[in-house]
């Protein structure tokens, strides 16, 4: 299985620079350092000491800075290397960059681009955030002796069952992890049936980020241009299809003849396709990224800047997750609830199972059957001032209630990651 896994790499490898550039035509990040993706890093100068914290994308990315951190006040000879596989991550993290933080891609996983990569930054532990695991990559620092935990850890039911199809490839992977700390018990469970041998919950790091006085400002800012005395809401993270079956919804039921749609794409090279969506329609509309003030009689607004996604939240009445209206399993619905805003989301939230059925419980969120439903209720939160104020309390309660997830983790990190080497037991090759 192991040698199926890199024959298939190896095939697609001399794709990988085309495919690279093609996504560029959009995402001008993923153009840059293309070298790093295959090994090749240039000169770090006199790194030492380095702990690497790999975050994937940009929810990923945005769940990592308080344990990035803490890695900083706990660890302060300690270099922490931030590595990501998409533009919005790398992005996302340029904000952490310093003299004791560094970015680079984390390369493709096939066997010589991972040894260059270990080569090069010599890492003394690995944290993996969420559920980026990697056959060669994780075999590769087992034999190393490189502690590889997996932190912020979940698992849904639906990966469980994938990763059981491939077992003889993924339970040795999981199996040589040195160990993992799970969002929920749920997730708990389902990684040690994955394999993985030291199992803790520590909770969910996304409700430690903190909202500051910059992001309010923000998000006062963006209410001003989206109309201070007009209802505000936000269709947030939306994938591909839901923005029809949004407008297709608002045509049908309306909303406050002054409301404003502001609709936020989860993936920033669909920007144009949802603005042609408008354009075809004939949907009047303004792009966040013109910066100008909505005209009183422009209903819609297409979110497409990066790294704002908190200051919609902020600067809005009435917020939906999307990616939850269709089955792709939701996006995070702790950041909405974080800034007080009531949460609306759809009835596929399987990414954050336990998170969005917790905060349904606590009416800090809402969870509707469909686009219609979407719509009839946030046309009433907008025209119930109370009811969002009651939604808005709950929220904040349910979110304060959730946090220390950093402060747990790192109870559970510190001897790990302070060890002069990993267990006997985790070392040597994987079998």
């Amino acid at each position: 299985m192991r040698a199926l896994y890199d024959l298939l790499w190896y095939a697609v490898l001399p794709l990988l620079p085309l495919r690279l550039w093609w996504r560029g035509r959009r995402e001008p990040g993923y153009r840059a350092h293309i070298g790093e993706r295959f090994g090749r890093y240039p000169s770090p100068g006199s790194v030492a000491n380095v702990i690497w914290i790999h975050a994937v994308s940009l929810g990923e990315t945005r769940a990592a800075m308080p344990l990035v951190e803490r890695v900083l006040q706990e660890l302060p000879d300690a270099t922490v290397l931030l590595t990501h596989m998409t533009a919005t991550g790398r992005a996302a993290g340029a904000a952490l960059a310093s003299d004791r933080v560094v970015q680079a891609w984390l390369p493709y996983d096939v066997p010589f681009a991972v040894r260059a990569f270990l080569d090069h930054w010599k890492p003394r532990a690995g944290m993996l955030m969420e559920t980026e695991v990697w056959p060669n990559l994780v075999t590769e620092c087992r034999a190393r002796g490189i502690a590889l935990l997996l932190v912020n850890a979940r698992l849904s039911g639906r990966s469980l069952d994938a990763y059981r199809r491939f077992a003889t490839l993924t339970r040795p992977m999981f199996a040589a992890l040195a160990g993992a700390a799970a969002q929920t018990q749920d997730d708990a469970q389902r990684l040690r049936e994955a394999g993985v041998r030291d199992v803790a919950v520590t909770g969910n790091l996304k409700f430690d980020v903190r909202v500051d006085d910059a992001l309010r400002e923000s998000a006062r800012a963006l209410r001003e241009l989206f109309g201070a005395g007009r209802p505000v809401w936000v269709a947030a993270s939306t994938r591909e299809g839901e923005e029809a079956l949004i407008l297709d919804a608002l045509a049908a039921q309306g909303l406050p003849v002054d409301a404003l749609t502001v609709i936020v794409p989860r993936h920033p090279q669909r920007f144009d396709d949802v603005a042609a969506l408008f354009d075809a329609r004939k949907i009047p509309s303004v792009r966040r990224t013109a910066n100008v003030a909505v005209p009183a009689g422009v209903r819609f607004v297409l979110g497409d800047s990066l790294g704002e996604l908190l200051a919609y939240y902020a600067a809005c009445d009435v917020a939906f997750v999307g990616g939850s209206l269709l089955p792709l399993g939701g996006q995070n619905l702790i950041e909405p609830i974080a800034v007080g805003t009531p949460t609306v989301v759809g009835p596929h939230t399987f990414n954050f199972a336990e998170a969005s059925s917790q905060a349904v419980a606590a009416r800090a969120a809402l969870r509707v059957a469909d686009a219609q439903a979407l719509v009839e209720e946030v046309a009433s939160l907008l025209g119930d001032p109370v009811r969002r104020g009651r939604m808005r309390d709950a929220a904040l309660a349910f979110h304060a209630a959730h946090g220390g997830a950093t402060d747990r983790l790192w109870a559970w990190l510190a001897p790990r990651l302070n060890r002069s080497d990993v267990d006997s037991g985790l070392r040597g090759p994987a079998r």
